[in-house]
């Protein structure tokens, strides 16, 4: 099948809904127990502090209120996989908001629970194909919601690296969801069949243009576990760096994705 042809991944919506309302919690138990200078900590996200990175999860959470109130698209007119290549050109208004955010609601435990029967209500309200606006285009809510799942998990990681001490889990179906969501994104920015992307256990896509091989082990692979493929993608780790640290096994002359990465913002 060529890329081009190559069918779009499904999703389960009852496992995704129940993968970013799990991740949500996992996040709300964390930060219950934070203190106050924890929440000031640093992180590996510009200058905000811990406090605008919660502060940040929950506005990810909320923009599917913020969607649901507006009229409808028309029609889909976007996959889920150009989701990612979107991100960066909202950074801007993002930080504002989240700044803002995070001096409105200084009791983050209690808006985080807000947040939570909200989106609750939400789900329970709408099905799982009304359309919205995202920053990438017209999707329906199902598909906006892996969406979801990957922000939940990428922000998770960048808590944990942010506080020493803690280690909030990543609900197994979040984690699944944001690594072939990603891995399908490099798919989609290098279609070809040359190169094997594998991070097991969730995902293995083929990409990259070149000579196709049809049986055997490929002759350039690429092999990660999920957290550093999430790290890869969303610019937290480089590539060459990984690669040199025994954290990605890289084989063949077409294994070098340094010039593909990260995806995402």
């Amino acid at each position: 099948m060529s890329p081009a042809k190559r069918r779009a991944r499904a999703y389960d919506p009852a496992r995704t809904r129940a993968a970013v309302l799990a991740q949500l919690g996992n996040v709300r138990q964390a930060v219950r127990g934070l203190s106050p200078e924890q929440l000031g900590l640093p992180t590996r996200l510009g200058s905000w502090t811990v406090r605008e990175l919660v502060a940040h999860i929950a506005m990810a959470v909320t923009a599917v209120q913020r969607s649901l109130e507006l009229p409808a698209p028309p029609k889909q007119d976007v996959p889920v996989t150009e989701w990612p290549f979107a991100t960066a050109a909202a950074s801007t208004a993002i930080d504002e908001f989240t700044r803002g955010l995070a001096t409105e609601r200084p009791d983050l435990d209690a808006y985080l629970t807000e947040v939570d029967a909200g989106l609750r209500a939400l789900l329970d309200a709408h099905p799982g194909g009304r359309l919205m606006h995202t920053n990438a285009g017209a999707l329906p809510l199902d598909d906006y919601l892996v969406t979801r799942a990957v922000e939940l998990v990428v922000h998770t990681d960048d808590l944990n690296a942010a506080v020493p001490g803690i280690e909030v889990p990543y609900d197994r179906q979040a984690l699944a969801a944001a690594t072939r969501l990603l891995a399908d994104a490099l798919a989609v920015k290098a279609p070809g069949a040359a190169t094997e992307v594998r991070v097991p256990p969730y995902a293995v896509v083929q990409c990259v243009a070149g000579p196709r091989h049809t049986r055997g082990t490929p002759p350039n692979v690429v092999e990660t576990d999920p957290l550093t493929w999430i790290r890869l993608a969303t610019g937290r780790l480089d590539f060459g760096a990984a690669v040199a640290g025994a954290l990605v096994s890289a084989s063949g002359e077409r294994a070098d994705l340094r010039e593909l990465l990260p995806l995402m913002a």
